[in-house]
């Protein structure tokens, strides 16, 4: 009894052809020669990095405004999103000669690219996996108080009089121009940052002689707003961001035993860097596969050539940074999965 078999193949074979040797720009008249399928892995990663530079008066913000700012320049970089995309490329260490004689084997099964390669109708692949990461933030209380700081306390001060001396001090007032001390600067410009938001809520109430009304009230607040953010600066400090935008590929290694592998680095001076940039922390990618089971097999007889695949190994992917888990996916990978053989002609035997 004869029977037909149905190849279900799960492989595509994408990429450019090679010469199978150094010495030849050509393969064997007769033959196709294709290269079995391996999978890259694509990561295009987005970062905003912040470059932070502390106010001058920022020591003195607690005392005179009641915030607390930063207090010394630094710079740092937050992911912002992470695309993983796998691309199947040609595995140019495993290629194969095949003789194809007319009749043997149906093109809907085993047809040539447009490159010259195998290929397979029903195989799809670059399916994006994108994660976004929020940007952390704190809660900014710095343009809230309209009262001041400070307050005043009653002291009682003693000093010693001598009566019995023989010469009498006399006190006699000079005055001198001194420059101001960094606090009285502080002072001066948090009172007047206290006065400007005085003033806006005088307007806004109505609680002032002048009488604003439409886009005169509208443009008379936002100027008192401009003054105030570029006063509160002084000890707040301000920011400046940078987007950046990288490109990073990673390809598995078959046979290595522990598949964990660098995939960048995060470097607060640099932003991202190439894995081999020893500045910046790594990011890792950890690959766990899943086992193949061996199928139940029948007694066959093959003539004449056979074509090689490989059937992917479905793999869970994680990229984590430190213990933290950035993104996390299924994919195929054809180089850690399982290689296989179809046969040209195949005959059943009872």
């Amino acid at each position: 009894m004869r029977k037909v078999f149905r190849y279900l193949l799960t492989l595509s074979v994408l990429a450019m052809p090679l010469a199978t040797s150094a010495q030849t720009n050509t393969d064997p008249e007769g033959y196709v020669t294709y290269s079995l399928p391996k999978t890259t892995i694509s990561l295009e990663v987005e970062a905003v990095q912040e470059t932070f530079y502390v106010g001058p008066y920022a020591k003195y913000a607690e005392k005179y405004l009641g915030i607390k700012p930063r207090l010394k320049d630094e710079t740092s970089v937050q992911l912002t999103q992470i695309k993983m995309t796998p691309y199947v490329e040609a595995d140019q260490n495993c290629r194969y000669s095949v003789n194809i004689k007319k009749g043997t084997l149906n093109p809907s099964v085993f047809c040539l690219s447009s490159a010259g390669l195998v290929t397979f109708a029903d195989a799809k692949f670059a399916d994006e996996t994108v994660w976004r990461f929020p940007m952390k933030s704190e809660g900014d209380f710095s343009g809230k108080g309209v009262s001041s700081n400070l307050t005043s306390e009653a002291a009682v001060l003693y000093k010693n009089d001598k009566k019995e001396s023989a010469y009498n001090r006399v006190s006699v007032q000079q005055n001198m121009v001194v420059e101001k001390t960094l606090e009285q600067k502080a002072a001066e410009t948090a009172f007047t940052i206290l006065d400007l938001r005085r003033q806006r809520l005088q307007i806004v109430t109505g609680d002032t002689d002048a009488t604003y009304s439409g886009e005169a009230m509208g443009a008379a607040i936002d100027e008192l707003a401009r003054l105030e953010e570029e006063y509160l600066t002084l000890f707040t400090g301000y920011s400046e961001f940078q987007t950046q935008k990288m490109k990073f590929d990673v390809v598995p290694e078959a046979g290595r035993e522990n598949q964990l592998y660098i995939a960048f680095r995060i470097s607060d001076k640099n932003g991202l860097v190439p894995a081999d940039d020893m500045t910046g922390r790594p990011v890792v990618m950890e690959i766990a596969s899943q086992n193949f089971e061996q199928p139940e097999t029948e007694t066959v007889k093959s003539k004449g050539e056979l074509v090689y695949y490989r059937i992917p190994a479905v793999s869970t992917v994680k990229i984590k940074n430190g213990a933290e888990l950035l993104l996390q996916s299924r994919i195929p990978i054809y180089q850690l999965g399982q290689e296989s053989s179809l046969p040209l002609a195949v005959t059943v035997l009872n």
